[in-house]
């Protein structure tokens, strides 16, 4: 078990789930338009997000781990000690490797999380992955890109209990701040740091 203030880690079981296979305010504080009424984006997202603490609570189902961390705050800035956890948390697990996550990655995240509500925790399903890791997905699905945004630290697959892969999709493309992946009959979605974009996996 690895504790520190208040994020904890607990390590769990084995690799080979199959899931897996199938700067301040940058990337989700840019303007965008309402495209789902009610969702808090643009300049509202910004103000929210620039006056409150940014905290995660993420759980991993392949390791068994859970983690809630503040990795921002309105006074500090980006916190270089939650920042490691998280990344740790994020490593690939088959060749325990870890890789800095990007922090534009973890404010998207934050960005949905906000739009969903207070207390819920985000399950990980795919971090970083190391170029072997990559590989070695990407020889059992079509789906995994081989220059995946996971292999630079900057892309996540997760889903949220009683939260739908469509909900949280939507909640994603409005944002405009990244890209944003589907997969249909999944509970879970992609997203990363890169450009703007959106794709449907089939």
């Amino acid at each position: 078990m690895y504790i520190l203030k208040e994020t904890q880690l607990v390590k769990a079981h084995g690799p080979d789930c199959p899931c897996c296979v199938n700067s301040h305010r940058r990337r989700f504080l840019q303007k965008t338009s309402v495209i789902t009424a009610g969702l808090l984006v643009g300049p509202q997202l910004a103000q929210a997000a620039s006056k409150r603490d940014r905290l995660l609570m993420m759980s991993n189902p392949h390791t068994g781990e859970k983690i809630r961390t503040v990795y921002w705050t309105p006074i500090d800035g980006y916190i270089r000690e939650s920042l490691d956890l998280v990344s740790k948390f994020m490593r690939d697990f088959r060749q325990n490797q870890v890789k800095p996550i990007d922090p534009a990655l973890l404010d998207i995240v934050h960005a949905v999380m906000l739009n969903i509500g207070k207390g819920k925790r985000l399950e990980v399903m795919s971090g970083y992955r190391s170029p072997k890791t990559n590989q070695m997905l990407s020889r059992r699905s079509k789906n995994v890109a081989k220059k995946s945004y996971h292999m630079r630290a900057k892309a996540m697959d997760f889903q949220v209990k009683n939260v739908s892969s469509k909900q949280l999709r939507q909640i994603a493309l409005a944002l405009k701040a990244g890209g944003v992946g589907y997969y249909p009959g999944s509970n879970y979605i992609h997203v990363d740091s890169g450009p703007v974009r959106t794709w449907t996996y089939s």
